[in-house]
């Protein structure tokens, strides 16, 4: 399994899960894209220190602004093997019963969390078309899988990550494009505690309790299955949803 000389963007790579990936693909021999709304530069630092990388400001909600990223990485790179979208909104949204939740919050985890996500394949799929190539990792998460209650807003957009994966899957096989998902459980990020704020201790032992691997998902141990998804081993795979909870949900 290897990402030596893949071009690959990570969304939401300032920090959290999406620094993860991006400063470990670059140790991999990946050529790395950091993009987020946030300033990217302590994660450019880290991949530099292991290879190659750019980062760029990315509005995963602006369309034009999800073109910009993937023409910087053609212009620095010259293709783009890899798209994770990592970028989602979690750690902003407030928790509660459902009729509880505004219209302004519900629609602003659309925007990003399921809109954002169809703005950067809208992006990227016409150079991996003209490769005929190419990777989609959509990071969705248990909440769609469980069916986690008191955050329908955040449940109901990662729902719609599976279901936008399966199908552009099947729309885009022939064109030699995979699309797969990732859904990991709780895992111990700043988003995570941001969301549960006083709680996130108490929600993580809950977790952690129903789960098989009795420990709490720590960033690095989702990097293995994403890499597993950009690389040529999982060259027959397309259109699943790979859990990493521990054992939570076996289907």
């Amino acid at each position: 399994m290897s990402l030596q000389g893949k071009v690959i963007i990570v969304t939401g790579a300032a920090r959290g899960l999406g620094r993860e990936y991006a400063e470990s693909f670059a140790s991999q021999g990946a050529k790395v894209v950091a993009a987020d709304i946030m300033d990217c530069g302590d994660t450019l630092k880290g991949i530099k220190a292991e290879g190659e990388g750019i980062a760029v400001h990315l509005d995963v909600t602006d369309m034009k602004s999800a073109a910009a990223m993937v023409s910087a990485a053609v212009e620095a790179f010259g293709h783009v093997n890899g798209l994770v979208n990592n970028a989602a909104l979690y750690g902003g949204l407030k928790g509660g019963r459902f009729e509880k939740i505004t219209e302004e919050e519900w629609d602003a985890c659309m925007a990003v969390n399921v809109k954002g996500i169809w703005n950067c394949c809208k992006a990227v799929i016409p150079v991996m078309r003209e490769q005929q190539s190419g990777s989609i990792v959509n990071i969705a998460s248990l909440a769609a899988t469980y069916g986690t209650p008191y955050a329908l807003h955040y449940t109901t957009s990662k729902a719609a990550v599976i279901g936008m994966t399966r199908g552009l899957a099947r729309e885009l096989g022939r064109d030699g494009i995979r699309v797969n998902a990732v859904a990991p459980s709780a895992v111990i990020t700043e988003g995570t505690n941001e969301f549960f704020g006083e709680k996130s201790e108490k929600v993580l032992d809950r977790v952690r309790s129903d789960q098989t691997i009795q420990r709490n998902l720590e960033p690095a141990d989702l990097v293995g299955t994403v890499a597993y998804l950009l690389s040529e081993a999982s060259a027959f795979v397309t259109g699943q949803t790979i859990s990493v909870d521990g054992g939570t949900v076996m289907t």
